[in-house]
């Protein structure tokens, strides 16, 4: 597919999907340094980067923030000429990496992903960020395969609450019938990209099938981007004040 359609998919829809976005050689590299970073690299990496479905079961790792900074083959990864040269076309300017990570839904246990915007986390002005998604494997419905609603990041962010899941605290509050009508369930295969602007509404299923359904995410932000300390004030505020009912501070 040409540029020009990427970036116009891109605009129109607040995602796009592209099929054998690495070729057979480099797919195999991903997989094969991945296993090796879940291997030998993230007993070594904080707790507050790793997330686990079950704490006492290292089989049930789910997340993994960072990648770029614990491990050189990832840096190379999101430096590369194939990765930012996407991130800077459909942001519309140069492209920062902000944050690389690992997921996996795992089999059975692997738990939804609940409907939000990226944005929301990000707390930036202007919403210029895109996050890429390279699956390592097959992905759909059944595993947890990602929906988008198309045109959903011209409409700016919704409601947000928060949820009880580990790595995803905020959710959409007025999630509606209208929104399941009009999501769309992606699939993908192994080295397909999706890639999604920071105010796509997104969520998954949980993962009830004997699969994994794992991926290397990119998060970048156009070089204009601008941390909005007004909307980080006013979250930190909220969280505080949740905390505090809780009796946890």
């Amino acid at each position: 597919m040409k540029e020009t359609e990427l970036k116009r998919r891109y605009d129109v829809q607040g995602y796009i999907a592209i099929e054998s976005f690495l070729d057979a050689n480099e797919l195999s590299e991903l997989i094969a340094n991945t296993n090796r970073f879940t291997t030998t690299v993230v007993p070594t990496i904080a707790e507050s980067e790793v997330y686990y479905e079950d704490k006492t079961d290292l089989k049930t790792l789910k997340q993994v923030q960072h990648l770029d900074e614990f491990d050189a083959y990832f840096q190379k990864l999101a430096a590369s000429e194939k990765v930012s040269k996407l991130a800077s076309l459909l942001l519309g300017g140069n492209a920062v990496l902000k944050n690389m990570q690992y997921f996996n839904k795992i089999p059975k246990i692997g738990k939804e992903t609940p409907a939000h915007q990226d944005g929301y986390y990000f707390k930036i002005k202007p919403q210029e960020a895109l996050t890429m998604w390279l699956s390592l494997g097959d992905a759909d419905a059944e595993n947890g395969a990602v929906c988008y609603i198309p045109g959903s990041h011209k409409r700016g962010m919704r409601n947000h609450g928060r949820t009880s899941l580990l790595g995803f605290s905020q959710s959409i509050t007025d999630w509606s019938e209208k929104d399941n009508k009009a999501e769309i369930q992606m699939v993908a295969k192994p080295g397909d990209i999706l890639v999604h602007h920071s105010l796509t509404i997104h969520r998954a299923n949980a993962n009830k099938s004997n699969r994994t359904r794992k991926s290397v995410g990119c998060i970048f932000y156009r070089d204009d981007v601008k941390i909005d300390e007004e909307a980080h004030a006013e979250y930190k505020k909220q969280l505080d004040s949740e905390l505090k009912k809780q009796g946890k501070i």
